[in-house]
C-alpha cells in the first residue's frame, strides 16, 4: 500500500482537509452533551423557556455548523480518492501494456481485468473512508472519554476499561479477517476466468452441448467464492454484537455509579445524561470504526495484489538501435535478458565474444545481407519444461516470400512471434536487417514489422479508425489500395458506408471471412518491411485465399512476406518454405525441393492434395 501512496501527492492539499474538517465536526459533535446537560440542569430543572430555547438554537448552530465541514470533508475525500484512483488506474493500464507475452501469459488475463476494476475500485473506496473516518473516530472516542472526566471522574473510570477491552475486539478481529479476506480476491480472480472462459467460448460452449456442465462448474467456483465471503463475513459481523454488549454493560455501570451519586447530590441528572450519551458517541464511532476496518482490510489486500502487478518488469527491454541501416548503438551483453527476463551469463560471454574488439556504446555498421536471419535459436515459453523451438536457423533475403508450414503446436508461430520481439529467445540470435532485434528499440524494430495474428481482432469504431492503427495519417487511397490487396473492398463498399463503416466491438457485425481480409488490410496500410501473416486467412474460400496471395505478391514486392498456414496450396508457391515438426526445422527450401528430400513435408501434402498434384 505504501507503494500507492505516491499517488497521493497531486491531492495533498484534499488529503489533509478532508481528516481536518472532520476533526472540527467531531469536536462540535463533543459539545452536544454538555450543552444537553445544561438544558436539563438548569432549563428544565427551573423551568426557564427562554433559556431552553437559547440553548436549543445553540445546539442547532452546532448542528448546521458540523453538517458544513462534514460536506465540506466528504468533498475533498472524494476528490482526493477518485483521483488517487485516476492516476492508479492509468498508470497500472499502461504498465500492463509494458508487459510481454510472456509475463502476461504467467499472471493471466482474468487476474489483470480483476485488478483494474475490483481492486481499484476497493482501494478508492478504503480511501474514501479512511480519511473521512480514521482520524474522527478515535478522536470522539478519545475525546468522549476526556469530556467525561470534565464531568465526573469517579463515574468516567468506567471509559478506561471499556476503550481497552472495545480496541482488542476490533483489531483483534480486524487481524483474523485481513488475511481471509485476500483469498476472498484470489476466489473472485478464479470467478471472473470462469465466466470470461465461458462468455469466450459460448459459442463452442453451445456446439458440444456443454451449457449445464459449464453451468455447473460456474456455480462450483462461485460457491466457494460464496462460502469465503461468509465464513469471513460471519467473523467480521462479529465486531457489532460484541461492541453492542460492551457499550451496553458500560452505560449499566454508569447509570449504577451515577445513580448513587445523584442520591447524594454529588453529580446531577444532566451530568448523567452527559456521560450516557459520550458512552453512546463512543458506540456509534466503534461501529464506525468497524465498517472502516472491514473496508480498510479489503483495501490493503487489494493495494498489495495491484502493487504485485506493478512490481512485474517485462522481460523484453528494448535496445538503443534507431532502425536506421547506417549506425547502431550496441547494447551492452550483460544486460541481454531471456525470456525468463533474468540476466543470462552464458549468453552474455557469448555476446562478448561474438563483439569482440567493440565497446558498448561503439558503433557498428549495420549489415543487410538477409532481412532476417535465426542463428541456431532457441526458445522455452516461461514455467515450461522442455523448449519449443530448437536449433531453429535460416537465411531470408529482403523481398521473399516464406511459408511457414508444420502440425498442431509444432511451434510456427513461435518461430514468427520472434521477430517482432513478442517474446526473447533463450539462446541465439534472431537478426533483423543484420542488427540483432534485442538491440533494436522496441518501436523502431515493430515499425519495421506489420503483424496479421491468428485471431482477428477489431476493435469498435468506423473502419477508418481501424486501418489507421499502423499509419496514423493514412489516406483513403492509401487505405483504398490495402483493401484492394486484401480483397475487402468489394464487401465494404456492398456495405454503403465506405470508410466511415462502424465496426462493433471485436468486429461482431463481420463474418470470420471479412474480420480476416479487414485485419490484413489494416497491416497492409502500415506498409512494412516485413509482414507476418500467422494463419490470417483460415476463413477464407481457396478462391479468395489464391487472390489474396496474387495480390500481396503483385502489390508487396519490396515487402518480405512470412505466411503461416496449414495450408499447402497457400504456401506452396513461396520463395522458401520452412517446415516444422515437433519445435525442430525438419525441412527447408522450395515446394519441388522439399517433396524430394522432406518426408514431413512430403506427406502434409499427401494429406491436402491429390497424388498427381503432389509428383
Amino acid at each position: 500500500m505504501r507503494k500507492l501512496l505516491k499517488y497521493l501527492k497531486d491531492y495533498r492539499k484534499e488529503s489533509i482537509l478532508a481528516p481536518l474538517f472532520k476533526m472540527l465536526e467531531a469536536s462540535f459533535e463533543l459539545f452536544v452533551p454538555l450543552v444537553m446537560a445544561q438544558i436539563i440542569d438548569v432549563g428544565i430543572k427551573n423551568e426557564d423557556t427562554g433559556y431552553i430555547l437559547r440553548m436549543g438554537g445553540i445546539l442547532v448552530l452546532l448542528a448546521v455548523v458540523g453538517l458544513t465541514c462534514s460536506l465540506t470533508a466528504q468533498y475533498f475525500a472524494a476528490r482526493a480518492a477518485v483521483g488517487f484512483s485516476t492516476s492508479l488506474r492509468n498508470d497500472l493500464f499502461r504498465h500492463i501494456q509494458t508487459l510481454s507475452y510472456t509475463e502476461q501469459d504467467v499472471v493471466g488475463t482474468a487476474t489483470l481485468i480483476t485488478r483494474m476494476t475490483s481492486d481499484v475500485n476497493q482501494v478508492q473506496s478504503g480511501l474514501n473512508l479512511t480519511l473521512r473516518l480514521l482520524l474522527r473516530s478515535p478522536f470522539i472516542v478519545l475525546g468522549a472519554m476526556v469530556m467525561s472526566f470534565t464531568v465526573n471522574a469517579k463515574a468516567a473510570l468506567t471509559f478506561l476499561v471499556t476503550i481497552p477491552l472495545l480496541c482488542l475486539v476490533v483489531f483483534g478481529i480486524m487481524a483474523i479477517s485481513m488475511p481471509l479476506y485476500k483469498k476472498v480476491q484470489q476466489q473472485l480472480d478464479q470467478v471472473t476466468r470462469t465466466t470470461r472462459e465461458n462468455l469466450t467460448g459460448v459459442r463452442v460452449i453451445r456446439a458440444f452441448n456443454r451449457q449445464e456442465a459449464e453451468t455447473r462448474r460456474f456455480q462450483e467456483e462461485n460457491g466457494l467464492l460464496v462460502q469465503s465471503q461468509v465464513f469471513v463475513g460471519k467473523i467480521s459481523a462479529l465486531m457489532n454484537p460484541i461492541t453492542y454488549v460492551i457499550i451496553n454493560l458500560s452505560i449499566v455501570a454508569i447509570i449504577w455509579i451515577s445513580g448513587k451519586q445523584v442520591n447524594i447530590g454529588v453529580l446531577t441528572q444532566g451530568e448523567t445524561v452527559a456521560l450516557v450519551n459520550y458512552m453512546s458517541q463512543i458506540l456509534v464511532e466503534l461501529i464506525k470504526m468497524a465498517n472502516l476496518i472491514v473496508s480498510m482490510s479489503k483495501a490493503f489486500a487489494c493495494a498489495n495484489r495491484i502493487s504485485a502487478v506493478m512490481d512485474i518488469e517485462t522481460s523484453i527491454v528494448g535496445g538503443t538501435y534507431d532502425g536506421r541501416k547506417d549506425t547502431v548503438t550496441v547494447k551492452p551483453p550483460e544486460t541481454i535478458v531471456g525470456a525468463s527476463g533474468e540476466s543470462d551469463p552464458e549468453k552474455a560471454d557469448n555476446e562478448k565474444s561474438r563483439k569482440s574488439g567493440q565497446d558498448a556504446g561503439k558503433t557498428k555498421t549495420a549489415c543487410a545481407a538477409h532481412c532476417v536471419s535465426f542463428k541456431d535459436v532457441f526458445f522455452r515459453y516461461k514455467n515450461a519444461k522442455e523448449d519449443s523451438l530448437e536449433e531453429i536457423g535460416f537465411d531470408v533475403q529482403p523481398g521473399q516470400t516464406v511459408g511457414i508450414i508444420g502440425g498442431t503446436g509444432s511451434g510456427k508461430t513461435s518461430v514468427v512471434n520472434l521477430i517482432p520481439r513478442f517474446y526473447d529467445v533463450r539462446e541465439g540470435q534472431v537478426l533483423v536487417d543484420g542488427t540483432d532485434v534485442r538491440e533494436y528499440t522496441l518501436d523502431a524494430l515493430r515499425d519495421k514489422v506489420g503483424v496479421v495474428p491468428q485471431k482477428s481482432v477489431l476493435f469498435k469504431g468506423t473502419l477508418r479508425e481501424n486501418m489507421c492503427w499502423g499509419k496514423k495519417d493514412a489516406t483513403d487511397e492509401e487505405i483504398y489500395q490495402a483493401l484492394d490487396t486484401a480483397q475487402a473492398r468489394e464487401f465494404v463498399e456492398q456495405k454503403g458506408q465506405g470508410l466511415s463503416l462502424e465496426i462493433e466491438q471485436n468486429g461482431k457485425n463481420l463474418s470470420g471471412g471479412q474480420r480476416q481480409r479487414l485485419t490484413i488490410a489494416r497491416a497492409l496500410v502500415k506498409q512494412p518491411e516485413i509482414l507476418i501473416m500467422d494463419d490470417s486467412a483460415s476463413a477464407l474460400d481457396f478462391a479468395t485465399d489464391a487472390a489474396l496471395r496474387h495480390a500481396i505478391k503483385e502489390n508487396t514486392q519490396n515487402m518480405t512476406v512470412f505466411i503461416v498456414s496449414q495450408r499447402v496450396s497457400t504456401i506452396r508457391n513461396a520463395d522458401l518454405i520452412l517446415v516444422m515438426d515437433d519445435g525442430k526445422l525438419a525441412g527447408l527450401g522450395t515446394h519441388s525441393e522439399l517433396l524430394k528430400c522432406c518426408e514431413v513435408y512430403r506427406e502434409i501434402c499427401l494429406s491436402q492434395l491429390s497424388r498427381e498434384e503432389v509428383q
